[in-house]
């Protein structure tokens, strides 16, 4: 038995396999007549049929047993020999007897480009006390309460109302509603609408026209004007709780009152502000060592990639309510992906590999607990993570990529932009 192997275009490779038929044909019967020993056939005791009988029954099935172990074994062989790292499953063919091909991928030799051209745009930014009392605000606004308003409605408010709106005398569909539930100024219903209701006391009523646009989603009433009358049933005006003591408590800060809450604010919008950056500058260094680096991808990877992130879209859908019989993704929508992540995996690989990149177990054991800061007991999400291998393992391979961009940030074009907080969060 030997194996050549052929060139093909790319990282495809060939490897003709010549398989002794003989011995095949001799495991085969003997693998066969094993089997008759225990087999069970209708009509006859286990063990007593016939070996005729078992060989019709059984035959082709253990044939295509011997003849893949066969095929599998000696492939790793040729393997082995010609030194191939193969990337993704062969594919089998005969092409006579006794004779057959196996097609396949390799693994591309990644060689990291200059480094040094690579050009990286890196935020700075410092939380100020403006951020502070602005997240603040959004932590009050999220626990607003609404008292009874004995006044003209305003921006902000919570009213009820009832509402009729008519074309051409007849209501139209959607047109109605009882005790309909509004804030004012966040936009659920058109400018129009809302701005006439202004002003308006519990109680009162006011007819005026509304023309809606001509990109209006219900085609039927795009660009059509409607007559709508509409009473205020109540008005409530919004209470901010004041930044005190149990206000703080009641965002988990149980000593140090507004002081400490406002010093966890910062602290908490400071992680966050790093991890922007981080992620930012890490999607720049990929790009660049993308760009520097052209190799060429398996397919084998990327189409097994593009199935794995096909079965998570899918899980992801069902558990959103989707049915799977109505769940439609083609492929080809993951593809750009896929290949990235795949090209990604090797290129990282690679330069871990010729510059020496590990994941140092100080820096693993920071990552883990700047993870646990997020939460009420850093300490049992610590133990949470060194309690498993494999998720400890996720934390070691973020710190080689971590270690691989730091490396690259040392040898790359840096330019530190400054920041505010909002743009860094694209907010401005």
């Amino acid at each position: 038995m030997s194996a050549t192997v052929e060139t093909l275009e790319g990282l495809e490779r060939r490897v003709t396999l010549n398989l002794n038929p003989a011995a095949i044909e001799a495991e085969v019967g003997k693998r066969l007549q094993k089997l008759s020993k225990n087999v069970k056939l209708d009509g006859f005791r286990p063990g007593k049929a016939p070996m005729k009988m078992v060989t019709l029954r059984y035959g082709r099935e253990v044939r295509g047993e011997v003849l893949g172990d066969a095929l599998q074994s000696e492939f790793a062989q040729a393997v082995t020999e010609h030194k191939l790292e193969v990337a993704g499953y062969p594919r089998f063919e005969q092409a006579s007897e006794g004779v057959f091909s196996a097609t396949f991928e390799v693994y591309p030799v990644v060689t990291v480009g200059d480094v040094g051209q690579i050009k990286v745009t890196r935020p700075v930014v410092e939380v100020t006390e403006a951020d502070v009392e602005r997240t603040l605000d959004v932590l009050r606004k999220q626990r607003v309460r609404y008292n009874p308003a004995d006044r003209g409605s305003e921006n902000g408010d919570r009213v009820h109302i009832d509402y009729v709106g008519k074309m051409n005398g007849e209501v139209f569909q959607g047109g109605e509603a009882k005790d309909f539930p509004l804030i004012l100024g966040e936009g659920r219903t058109l400018p129009d609408f809302e701005g006439n209701l202004l002003g308006l006391k519990a109680g009162e009523s006011k007819t005026f026209d509304v023309t809606f646009p001509e990109d209006y989603f219900a085609k039927e009433l795009a660009g059509k004007t409607a007559t709508f009358e509409a009473t205020m049933k109540s008005v409530h005006a919004p209470h901010l709780p004041e930044v005190d003591d149990e206000f703080a408590r009641s965002l988990g800060i149980s000593e140090g009152g507004p002081a400490k809450l406002r010093e966890e604010v910062a602290a908490n919008l400071a992680r966050e502000a790093k991890r922007r950056i981080q992620v930012r500058v890490k999607e720049q260094v990929m790009d660049g060592l993308l760009a520097v680096t052209p190799f060429d991808v398996p397919k084998g990877l990327i189409a097994m990639e593009v199935q794995t992130m096909k079965e998570h879209a899918v899980n992801d859908l069902k558990a959103r309510g989707m049915k799977e019989q109505d769940i439609k993704l083609a492929d080809s929508m993951f593809e750009p992906q896929a290949k990235r992540r795949v090209a990604l995996g090797l290129l990282l690989n690679g330069f871990a590999q010729a510059n020496g990149v590990a994941a140092e177990e100080d820096k693993v054991r920071a990552k883990v607990e700047e993870f646990s800061q997020s939460y009420e007991d850093p300490a049992e999400v610590v133990a949470w993570y060194y309690q498993d291998a494999n998720r400890l393992r996720e934390v070691k391979a973020m710190v080689v990529e971590d270690n691989i961009v730091d490396m690259v940030l040392g040898r790359c074009q840096v330019t530190d932009e400054p920041n505010t907080l909002e743009q860094l969060m694209g907010k401005a």
